[in-house]
């Protein structure tokens, strides 16, 4: 098992690589968030139902009555 030492060491190497223009392996959080889309995909999900189920029924209405 690595001791304290070589992990602090390795962790100095990866951040002077990542610093060094190296792309890092896993994406920092605060990329994972610029990337995020600003509506959750729940919400996203209840207004196409809401947009889509009225249309349908404006649409059978129309044919219908």
């Amino acid at each position: 098992m690595p001791t304290e030492f070589d992990l602090r060491r390795k962790n100095a190497q990866f951040a002077n690589a990542v610093r060094s223009g190296k792309k890092a392996v896993k994406p920092s959080h605060q990329e994972m968030m610029a990337k995020r889309s600003p509506i959750s995909l729940w919400a996203l999900g209840v207004v196409l139902f809401v947009v889509i189920g009225g249309v349908l029924f404006e649409l059978a209405r129309l044919v219908f009555l």
